[in-house]
């Protein structure tokens, strides 16, 4: 344990690689800290409040969107790097990053726009929230971007193929080198799994695709539901499925504590390079309780993901982010100035790749009301543009 009180191996913002612009340090903050800010100060990240999780916005207020998910998973990441003295503050920084780059509509909104992508490098969120945080962001006169320390890059960044890594420099080494990102980053990539797969059992009840008997035919679940029920036999509605999803969240994050601390014992890094040069990551669950975790994910992706309510929603999400790229890509001049503007400089820097690369920046930054509005604007007669 260092003197700060996180563990040897944990991420120390004194010790941190750095800023891509150099910056004087801040007053009464960490650079950790001043990277969490800024997060949450973005546009980007007040934009997640009318990003789809897995329901359209539109469609009830309780449902999570992409900002009430980056939120509990802070919150779960915060859990677990306390119990384990991690950097708190940078598990927390790197959850509320993680999405965004997220397009509208979820997931069908990103495979949408990797396949109008397709000819011009495609589209991935993960990377796109990268690309948010280091050059889309405009709020300061000395730099574009965020400009966030590597270290909360680095957990942003969670999965890159390799022919991509090669263009990013230092961040893209791992995937080439096959190393671990920091501690943080693993833990927030997992907070990112734990909270959408229990979260989303909550979602779809809601939504009345499942009921809490029949997602209680999993194991992880059974054993929740069976308890509340064994302690509470009368309670009903809401209660009922909020005492067994707590109970979920709470075995899983438990188990992956547990299975992380005796990882970590048997690995013995004696710092956060030690941590990276590992070829495994040391974060994660107990193999019994993958296994149960993966089990609910197949359930949800056949009862929730693939009902039919959801697929039709989907497939009208990929129609519009499909039609408004097409629109954008074949007249800019539709777009807002701004980004008429970029659009033209990036082509003639790069050419069609670098309009489409823009076209794509500003469709995958509208929330889901916004391009739902631009959609009819550009294709009802009846609307007003």
């Amino acid at each position: 344990m260092s003197g700060s009180g996180l563990a040897v191996y944990a991420a120390d913002d004194v010790r941190s690689r750095g800023r891509r612009y150099p910056e004087p340090p801040p007053q009464y903050r960490s650079e950790f800290q001043r990277d969490r800010d800024r997060i949450i100060h973005s546009n980007a990240f007040r934009r997640l409040a009318y990003k789809t999780q897995v329901f359209v916005n539109h469609e009830g207020d309780l449902f999570r969107t992409r900002v009430t998910h980056s939120i509990e998973v802070a919150q779960i990441g915060r859990s677990i790097a306390r119990a384990l003295a991690l950097n708190e503050t940078l598990s927390e920084a790197i959850a509320l990053a993680h999405d965004l780059g997220h397009t509208p509509f979820g997931h069908a909104g990103q495979d949408a726009l990797n396949e109008c992508m397709r000819d011009y490098g495609g589209f991935e969120h993960n990377l796109q929230s990268l690309r948010t945080v280091d050059e889309l962001e405009e709020r300061y006169a000395l730099f574009p971007g965020l400009n966030l320390t590597f270290e909360c890059r680095e957990g942003i960044l969670k999965h890159c193929a390799v022919s991509k890594a090669r263009e990013l420099g230092e961040l893209g080494e791992r995937f080439v080198q096959r190393r671990q990102p920091g501690l943080e980053a693993q833990l927030a990539n997992l907070a990112d799994e734990i909270a959408y797969n229990n979260h989303d059992v909550d979602d779809g009840i809601r939504a009345g695709l499942i009921t809490l008997e029949e997602v209680a035919q999993v194991p992880l679940v059974q054993r929740q539901f069976d308890e509340v029920m064994h302690l509470y036999p009368d309670l009903q509605g809401r209660r009922r499925v909020h005492e067994t999803v707590r109970r979920m969240v709470n075995v899983v994050v438990i188990d992956v504590i547990e299975s992380s601390l005796a990882r970590l014992q048997a690995a013995g890094p004696h710092d956060i390079e030690a941590v990276r040069s590992l070829g495994a990551p040391l974060i994660g669950m107990s193999e019994a309780m993958r296994a149960q975790h993966l089990e609910l994910k197949q359930f949800l992706r056949e009862q929730v993901y693939r009902h039919q309510r959801v697929l039709r929603m989907t497939t009208k999400a990929k129609r519009v982010l499909s039609a408004l790229f097409t629109a954008f890509m074949d007249e800019i001049k539709l777009m807002p100035a701004e980004h008429r503007d970029q659009a033209q400089r990036a082509e003639q820097r790069e050419g069609i790749a670098g309009r489409a690369r823009t076209v794509a920046d500003y469709v995958a930054g509208m929330t889901d009301r916004y391009a739902i509005l631009e959609y009819r604007r550009l294709f009802d007669p009846a609307e007003r543009t």
